[in-house]
């Protein structure tokens, strides 16, 4: 821990968040560079091409999801809501490009090529706006400049290249200070320890809807009356009341802040998984629409009850590192849940 520590002196959380942003949009763009460049052809080459961008898609997620959360977690917990509003906001949209893609494109030749080439313009374009505003306007916002300078005056390291885009330059009785509270900052292993319910909360979350989300999806929700439109239509609506559901917890009477509650409800999700298997057999598809509408209500809501409740209490140094552990065990677990996904399989291909 005393390594993890040290690193995070040395790397600000500016350059980690504008790399993960050029990264971003050169991924995407590479994307498009290598469909047209092959003009769509297959063939192990662009497969390991594609392979190597997916790997980079996951890097870059890496850097912004946790430096970002660690960010506005030393800022204000709220913000936090903000920003995984955000990127359910990005799923919506998505959705709708690919629903309007699939109705512009759905019978012309090489339809679902011309809609893949159309989003990843779009993507790469809305992506280099996103480092832009990172790098040149958002560290001058006022609002940001004064809880950078009061986490860098609380022992904060992380923000002092942030400070000097911002034009604040930090002096050398603050310097001093920094110095002195870094002693006294808590361990990584000492946050993780006080908060160790809180990561397994967004490990259990993730790793429960990964193993649902997409892939269950597309199949193992056999032929209905809504043919090639039914698993688009299922994505978009956990995509919208995922979005709708990050937005709950601002109304206060509605946030659930109990550190029991948080863990006796994220548990009892796990009663998903044989509904779906059941509804997917059984039920037609208006059942199977409501559920995937409570799977996204439940994951929006409770990952921004748990990210905006644990850094509260703490100095903005433990915020920002009490960030970034939960980001981590929140990507473990989907990464867990995108490798459980196939296990659906075993099921279906024993019914062929």
């Amino acid at each position: 821990m005393s390594f993890l520590v040290h690193y995070e002196a040395k790397i600000n959380t500016r350059v980690r968040n504008i790399a993960g942003y050029i990264l971003f949009a050169a991924s995407t763009f590479l994307v498009l560079v290598l469909d047209l460049g092959t003009s769509g052809r297959g063939g192990i080459g662009p497969y390991l091409g594609l392979c190597a961008i997916s790997a980079c898609f996951g890097v870059a997620d890496a850097h912004v999801q946790g430096g970002m959360v660690g960010d506005l977690s030393l800022m204000h917990p709220e913000f936090i809501q903000s920003f995984f509003a955000g990127l359910a906001a990005s799923g919506v949209l998505t959705s709708g490009l690919r629903l309007l893609t699939k109705g512009a494109f759905g019978n012309s030749h090489n339809g679902l090529r011309k809609g893949a080439i159309l989003f990843f313009a779009i993507s790469t374009f809305f992506e280099s706006i996103c480092v832009i505003l990172y790098a040149r306007y958002f560290p001058k916002l006022s609002i940001v400049k004064y809880y950078r300078s009061k986490a860098a005056s609380e022992g904060s390291t992380t923000v002092s290249a942030d400070l000097a885009a911002a034009g604040i330059l930090t002096d050398s009785n603050r310097q001093v200070a920094s110095e002195a509270k870094q002693h006294e900052r808590m361990s990584h292993k000492q946050l993780l320890l006080e908060n160790i319910d809180y990561a397994a909360d967004l490990f259990l979350i993730y790793v429960l809807t990964l193993s649902i989300f997409p892939g269950f999806l597309y199949e193992n929700t056999g032929s209905h009356q809504l043919g090639e439109w039914y698993p688009l239509v299922l994505i978009a609506m956990y995509n919208v009341l995922d979005l709708i559901s990050r937005y709950v917890p601002l109304i206060q009477c509605l946030k659930m802040e109990s550190r029991k509650g948080l863990l006796i409800s994220i548990l009892a999700r796990f009663l998903l998984i044989p509904a779906f298997y059941f509804t997917a057999k059984y039920g037609d598809q208006g059942w199977m629409i409501l559920l995937v509408s409570f799977l996204g209500l439940t994951n929006g809501y409770l990952t921004v009850c748990v990210l905006t409740v644990a850094p509260k209490g703490y100095e903005g140094p433990e915020q920002n590192a009490l960030g970034n552990l939960l980001v981590l065990f929140l990507l473990i677990g989907l990464f867990a849940g995108v490798s459980l996904d196939w296990l659906w399989l075993i099921g279906k291909g024993q019914e062929f």
